[in-house]
C-alpha cells in the first residue's frame, strides 16, 4: 500500500515506520493519524514482524498536533480529532511486539506522546522534547498526562507540561523520558542493532512477558502475581519453551519461531 505521510519497510524481522511529512513538520493530522492507523493494523497482523521502530527524520520526528485544525474546534469537535490519536496511539503502546521509538529533531507535544507509547525510546544528541500545549490553553490529551507520570513520576510530569519549557536530549535522559541518547548521525544504527537483538527473543514470552509488565502496573499486587504466574506457565504449552530449555542444556543458540 501506498502512503502519503508515512513509510513502512520490512528488513530482518524488524519494521520501520517512518512519519514523512515535511511540508507539516509531521504534525499530527488527520490524514497521517488514518495512515498511522492503517500501517499499525498491518503490522499487527504481519508474523514476519518481531520488532517495531518508529522514527521520524534527522531534524523533526514529530512537531505535535495539528493546530490550524485544532483552532476553530468547538468541545465536540476537539473530541472528534483526539479520540482517533487516542485509538492508534492505544493500539501502538499495545502491540505485542517489542516497539522503539527513536527520536531525532523536534519531538513536541503529540511527538512526545506518541514516543510514550513504545517500550524504548532512544534519542539522536539532537533531540528536542517539550510539551507548550500549556501556552496554547490545553494540555498534553494524547495520552502524555497518563503516560508521563507512569513513566516518570507525577512531580517531574507537572514541571514539564506546567512550564511548557524545552529541553534537549540530555535532559530527557536525566528526567527518564529517554533510555539512550547516541550520536545524532548513529541513531538508526543504534536503533537497529538493538532491535535486532530483541528479534532474537522469544516472541511469545516477549508478549507475554510485556503484557504481564503493563496490566501488572493497572493492578493491585495480589492481582499482579497471580496474572505473572498464569502468563509464565502458558508459556510451557509452546515450542519455544522446549527449544529455549533444550538449547539451554545442550549449549548451543536457541532457535526461536513463534510457536
Amino acid at each position: 500500500m501506498e502512503f502519503k505521510t508515512i513509510s513502512l519497510s520490512l528488513d530482518e524481522r524488524i519494521c520501520t515506520l517512518t512519519l514523512n511529512s515535511p511540508e507539516t513538520m509531521n504534525a499530527l493530522s488527520s490524514e497521517l493519524i488514518n495512515e498511522l492507523a492503517t500501517a499499525v493494523d498491518m503490522v499487527t497482523i504481519d508474523k514476519q514482524m518481531r520488532v517495531l521502530v518508529i522514527t521520524g527524520k534527522q531534524k523533526v520526528f514529530a512537531a505535535g498536533g495539528d493546530i490550524k485544525a485544532m483552532l476553530p474546534c468547538n468541545p465536540e469537535q476537539a473530541r472528534a480529532y483526539i479520540e482517533p490519536i487516542h485509538r492508534v496511539f492505544d493500539k501502538i503502546a499495545n502491540l505485542p511486539q517489542p516497539t522503539i521509538a527513536a527520536v531525532s529533531g523536534f519531538a513536541f507535544g503529540g511527538g512526545v506522546e506518541l514516543s510514550l507509547t513504545c517500550d524504548f525510546r532512544i534519542a539522536a544528541e539532537n533531540a528536542e522534547f517539550g510539551f507548550p500545549e500549556i501556552n496554547l490553553g490545553i494540555f498534553p490529551a494524547a495520552g502524555g498526562s497518563q503516560r508521563l507520570p507512569r513513566l516518570i513520576g507525577a512531580q517531574k510530569t507537572k514541571r514539564i507540561m506546567f512550564t511548557g519549557d524545552t529541553m534537549d536530549a540530555a535532559a530527557a535522559l536525566s528526567l527518564g523520558l529517554v533510555d539512550q541518547v547516541v550520536p545524532t548521525e548513529t541513531l538508526m544504527e543504534k536503533v537497529k542493532q538493538f532491535a535486532a537483538q530483541l528479534s532474537k527473543k522469544p516472541p511469545l514470552a516477549l508478549m507475554k512477558l510485556k503484557e504481564s509488565i503493563q496490566q501488572g502496573m493497572n493492578a493491585d499486587i495480589c492481582t499482579a502475581l497471580i496474572m505473572e504466574m498464569d502468563k509464565c506457565c502458558s508459556l510451557f504449552a509452546s515450542q519455544d519453551q522446549k527449544e529455549g530449555m533444550q538449547a539451554f542444556m545442550e549449549r548451543r543458540p536457541a532457535v526461536f519461531k513463534g510457536e
